[in-house]
């Protein structure tokens, strides 16, 4: 976007963002309402990571950030463009934002050996001496649908989903918090993080890195996500997942060409893939 445009260009509207996301409850900033407008946004705005398999890094700017997530309609994005987007509504809304990043610890030996890839967000409501981990750029399956109260040990049941918040040793002087979600029978890490904030020029970084090392799995394939009330679908690389939401059950299926996977795309995850782009490698 042209300098001489973003002089002219309301970097983000609430009006058009919570229109976006359907959501016409309240606006104030309680309990109620944080809940409220991370499930809608979870609900209606896709998790991809289309820019970033095009070889370039997603802008993080509220003004790019508006126009794709927001005004388009038909893209989605990754962590980062969720949460900075997220956390410009929160705090329009009256919310105080605290920056986070996080762990991405699933499946890990180590919590040490995973760096630092993923951005969250803590969220302190008038009021209220107990701030909330709110996330809405969380993709997988374990990913929480409202946000938590940052306590210790305590199961929480946010939309269908079962979570709780734990303390993991840490050689640091500041406590570190692992969210876990309850799948296939048991708990499983999600992330872990340290409540110190972190800065815009901290998350370009990380977004640089992430999108555009070729050792990066969201530079590697189509990770797509999207979250309905019935079900909750995935394409990772040339497979499309369905699990439903009452039972667990999961069908899998195989795309098996460049057409097929555009097509799914448009039909399953509502986002148009930009011209000239190979999905599927």
């Amino acid at each position: 976007m042209a300098d001489s445009a973003r002089t002219t260009t309301t970097p983000f509207s609430l009006d058009a963002y919570l229109e976006r996301i359907g959501w016409e409850g309240g606006r104030r900033p309680d309990t109620a309402t944080l809940r409220g407008v991370q499930l809608a946004h979870l609900r209606t705005i896709p998790f991809e990571n289309l820019d970033a398999l095009g070889g370039r890094a997603p802008s993080l700017d509220l003004c790019d950030l508006m126009a794709k997530l927001v005004h388009g309609r038909r893209r989605g994005g990754y962590c980062y463009e969720h949460n900075t987007l997220f956390a410009a509504a929160l705090e329009a809304l009256g919310v105080r934002v605290t920056r986070l990043t996080a762990r991405v610890v699933v499946g890990a030996d180590r919590f040490e050996d995973r760096p630092r890839t993923h951005m969250a967000l803590l969220a302190e409501l008038p009021g209220d001496p107990q701030p909330h981990l709110a996330d809405v750029g969380f993709g997988a399956l374990g990913s929480l649908l409202e946000p938590v109260p940052l306590t210790a040990d305590t199961e929480f049941h946010d939309a269908g989903r079962r979570h709780r918040l734990v303390h993991a040793p840490h050689r640091g002087p500041l406590e570190t918090w692992v969210l876990e979600a309850h799948v296939a029978g048991g708990w499983q890490a999600q992330y872990a993080f340290t409540p110190e904030p972190f800065e815009p020029a901290d998350y370009e970084v990380i977004n640089w890195h992430i999108a555009t090392n070729p050792r990066s799995p969201f530079s590697r394939r189509p990770y797509v996500q999207r979250l309905t009330p019935d079900a909750h679908l995935l394409l990772d690389g040339d497979r499309l997942t369905v699990t439903r939401t009452d039972d667990g059950t999961v069908t899998e299926r195989k795309l098996s060409d460049e057409t097929e996977a555009r097509r799914a795309l448009a039909e399953e995850f509502g986002i148009d893939a930009p011209e000239g782009l190979t999905l599927l490698r």
